[in-house]
């Protein structure tokens, strides 16, 4: 996937502010925050949407959240509360197509999102 930029950002061929690398995830500070904390958690394995999610791939689909769980304890948002969210699909918001968890804290949430 030359054209995805996440698949950019995991190779080092654009910058980001990482936060988080290991051998199946790298998380980063999302550059158009809608929080005021907004990180990004992708798998280092392409994967457009979470419609290509397979069953080989549940266990890297809980690293993700595994992820973004220890991040929001080391930022000190664990224990007030925080958003997990992965977007399908453009009418769902996803922009970027290669599956990514938003971890959203440091302000109270409304519901419905959206």
């Amino acid at each position: 996937m030359t054209e995805c930029i996440f698949c950019k950002i995991v190779a080092k061929k654009i910058p980001a502010r990482i936060i988080h690398e290991d051998d199946l995830a790298i998380a980063f500070e999302d550059i158009n925050p809608q929080a005021p904390i907004h990180i990004l958690i992708i798998p280092r394995r392409h994967i457009s949407t979470a419609l290509e999610i397979t069953q080989a791939d549940h266990a890297l689909i809980g690293h993700l959240f595994q992820v973004g769980a220890e991040i929001a304890q080391t930022r000190g948002i664990a224990e007030k509360g925080f958003r997990l969210v992965m977007n399908t699909n453009a009418d769902a918001g996803q922009a970027v197509f290669h599956i990514h968890l938003h971890l959203l804290g440091g302000r109270a949430m409304h519901w419905p999102p959206g």
